[in-house]
């Protein structure tokens, strides 16, 4: 599988990289995941990757609702500052403009398989459809993902899981099936 050099990335994957910097939390992700997600982090505030962003802020507003804009104390909490620091800078990251509709975005693609899809979420599946590259979506914890990867590829949607053992355990223990 040849990588995209620019991603999309769900606001789950920097939460669970600030992990790494409270190694007694009750979380259950593994550190494995955890180190996924930094990995991931790391590659685009090192500009391995290109972030892509919604215009309308709506991602940026995700981020800023879950993460510090000090930059501290972990890696998620850097990436939003390295974000809010280079969110107009096209080298580092890309703006696509996206039309919102009534409980959705025009570019959300209509698929039966995703008729049921998190609201929150659909953000990231417009951006991505939107985009002329489609880049990958990064995921790492949500296990709702799983169940509407087939669908997403169907659509020409690409998902990029990093925890994948850890989000097909919870699918399977959620919803009974793989």
């Amino acid at each position: 599988m040849t990588r995209c050099n620019q991603c999309i990335v769900d606001t789950n994957v920097p939460i669970n990289a600030n992990l790494a910097t409270q190694p007694n939390s009750e979380s259950e992700v593994t550190d494995e995941c955890v180190m996924a997600c930094v990995l991931e982090i790391e590659n685009i505030t090192s500009g391995k990757r290109k972030l892509v962003l919604d215009e309308a802020d709506e991602i940026f507003s995700q981020y800023q609702r879950h993460l510090s804009f000090s930059g501290q104390p972990g890696q998620g909490d850097r990436f939003m500052k390295w974000v809010h620091d280079h969110q107009y800078q096209p080298r580092h990251i890309t703006r696509v403009p996206i039309t919102q509709a009534s409980d959705s975005y025009e570019e959300f693609p209509e698929h039966a398989g995703l008729a049921k899809f998190d609201p929150n979420d659909r953000i990231f599946i417009a951006v991505a459809n939107a985009h002329p590259d489609k880049p990958p979506i990064l995921q790492s914890t949500d296990s709702k993902w799983w169940g509407w990867n087939k669908a997403l590829k169907e659509v020409g949607i690409t998902v990029e899981f990093l925890c994948p053992e850890y989000i097909k355990s919870k699918y399977k223990e959620k919803m009974g099936h793989e």
